[in-house]
């Protein structure tokens, strides 16, 4: 008897223990809410079949033209050829495999495939892809930068993970568990590789997502990590309200009054209220509101929306408000492939998979994710006053974020339930921590996009191995020929301010926001540095961007200030 009284009091006292009741309740509150409510979702979410399942993988990774058969004709998605011609060996591998699997498929149904894999991948040159795959490897020995600034892709860097051993990037992984809510980047990285998917154009942020998809699937599959794929639910969308709308239709409504505005106004109003007044509130986010109180504010809400009393909400009402808005959304705002990573066993793996993954998602989707995090950063800064610690924080948003799909047959075995429980609070409390991490994109697929917009224009010229050696020797003679100095001269154009390109020599520390001061004047709207053409289309530069590190990797760009 005394040694189970003595394990009770202990567990009790452990505070992911405390942390997993409150999972408990916030499921239990999210469960008496829909009592009375139908359950269509189950069976819509079976799983696809095998073609299905091929056929909307290599869509989602801009190979859509190798099972249709057609050419495409629009620049977007660049052609096939041109994307697999960048991909590293692992990365060509899994598009191999899923095109294997999917011609295999078809023969088993007496169809004819389309394209024979072996027929795909002769056309689109090894040597060029394997010479990018040695230079990778090349760079990373010689360089040995922090993990987030590798030049190769995460899949190369796991082999020795699985294998049992510690892995390249494990070893460089330094995370101290005092200061777990501090930025996550160091100056060094921010100067480097800090480069945001909202800095790209919609050409590159498309090229981007494609690799990003293939890179996902094969880092998952070197890890051993399988994710199955469903069909979507039948979304019952509205038109109008607030709840139950997609982020799109709410943002285009937002919009026509307040141009430019990128997360729903009512979920910044939310927000909002909960900042000034929730912050030191003992509970915020783990007290529920009175049900009654949140349907009546939901229905007035959904009624007349512009003319709501937002003075009328409490706390506790926003709190209940916020976390419905989530819930109700007609698409998940994070996807089924989230709550899959957190089988992974290493926690920088983790994170490197959710990099990719908020890299995969809407624009609406990933700002939304983005106010989200920064306010529960927030609420754990207070915790000394509100009770909730980063793991209560984590345990009580999981439920809202992932949704369970289990419906009232309790299917599910209770040790996976428990496992799934704990493992999305794991991905919530490392989208907190690494929050200014997970926004960036890796330097190595920035690195792919350039190579693919440097294929793409030369397939499009037509040039021939000669050709592009003159072509660049002329270049070089221009550059010399108009600026007769030292290479890292670049000229910047500021249409806003005079009809003059300036002329500067790069020095080796030049940032961007050096440029851009350059062009402050009084009541001038704020200026950004871009980097346009060459083997970008476009690109936002960090105000602490070292202007150098570019020019290197795109000598041939214009430099343009705008707003």
């Amino acid at each position: 008897m005394l040694s189970s009284s003595t394990t009770s009091n202990s567990t009790t006292s452990d505070p992911k223990h405390v942390a997993l009741e409150t999972y408990w309740r916030e499921v239990h509150s999210i469960e008496e809410e829909k009592d009375g409510e139908e359950e269509e979702e189950e069976d819509e979410r079976k799983s696809m079949d095998e073609v299905e399942l091929e056929e909307a993988w290599l869509t989602d990774a801009g190979l859509a033209s190798l099972v249709t058969g057609l050419p495409l004709a629009d620049e977007v998605p660049p052609p096939a050829e041109v994307l697999l011609s960048t991909l590293t060996h692992q990365q060509a591998t899994t598009v191999r495999k899923r095109l294997d699997n999917y011609n295999e498929t078809l023969k088993k149904r007496n169809r004819q495939p389309i394209r024979d894999v072996r027929d795909i991948f002769t056309e689109v040159g090894h040597k060029h892809r394997n010479a990018f795959y040695i230079k990778c490897k090349t760079n990373v020995q010689l360089m040995q930068p922090d993990w987030v600034l590798r030049d190769s892709p995460y899949s190369e860097g796991v082999a020795e993970h699985k294998r049992g051993k510690a892995c390249w990037d494990c070893l460089r992984f330094h995370r101290d568990n005092n200061s777990e809510l501090q930025v996550s980047l160091t100056c060094c990285m921010l100067r480097e590789v800090f480069h945001c998917a909202g800095d790209l154009s919609s050409r590159d942020l498309t090229q981007l997502c494609f690799i990003s998809h293939i890179e996902l699937t094969t880092f998952l599959m070197t890890l051993g990590i399988h994710t199955k794929r469903t069909r979507p639910p039948r979304c019952r969308n509205r038109d109008s309200g607030v709840f139950g709308v997609p982020l799109n239709t709410l943002l285009e409504k937002d919009r026509k009054k307040f141009p430019g505005v990128k997360v729903p106004v009512v979920f910044q109003k939310l927000l909002c209220i909960l900042e000034q007044t929730g912050l030191l509130t003992e509970g915020i986010l783990r007290v529920p509101a009175s049900a009654a109180r949140v349907k009546c504010l939901r229905r007035e809400l959904d009624r007349c929306y512009e003319g709501f009393d937002w003075s009328a909400v409490r706390q506790v009402d926003a709190s209940s408000l916020l976390k419905l808005f989530i819930r109700e959304l007609p698409t998940p705002l994070l996807t089924h492939t989230h709550l899959s990573t957190y089988r992974i066993p290493s926690e920088l793996h983790q994170v490197q998979a959710l990099q990719l993954l908020t890299l995969l998602l809407p624009e609406a989707n990933r700002e939304i994710l983005r106010a989200l995090l920064v306010f529960l950063r927030m609420v754990v800064s207070h915790q000394d006053q509100n009770r909730m610690s980063l793991w209560n924080v984590s345990m009580v948003m999981a439920p809202n974020l992932f949704r369970r799909h289990h419906g009232n047959k309790r299917s599910i075995a209770k040790r996976d339930e428990m496992e799934e429980a704990v493992g999305g609070a794991q991905l919530i409390r490392l989208m907190i921590i690494h929050q200014d991490l997970i926004w960036t994109v890796p330097k190595f697929l920035l690195s792919q996009v350039r190579q693919m917009n440097q294929v793409s224009i030369q397939k499009q010229l037509g040039l021939s191995w000669t050709s592009r050696l003159l072509r660049k020797k002329n270049d070089k003679n221009e550059r010399d020929q108009i600026t007769e100095l030292c290479e890292g001269v670049i000229r910047v154009h500021a249409p806003l301010h005079t009809k003059i390109s300036m002329v500067i020599q790069l020095e080796e520390q030049t940032t961007a926001k050096d440029i851009t001061s350059r062009f402050e004047c009084e009541n001038s709207p704020v200026q950004h540095l871009y980097e346009v053409g060459g083997n970008i289309c476009e690109r936002r530069l960090h105000p602490d961007c070292v202007l150098l590190d570019v020019y290197k990797v795109n000598p041939h760009c214009d430099w343009l200030i705008k707003p």
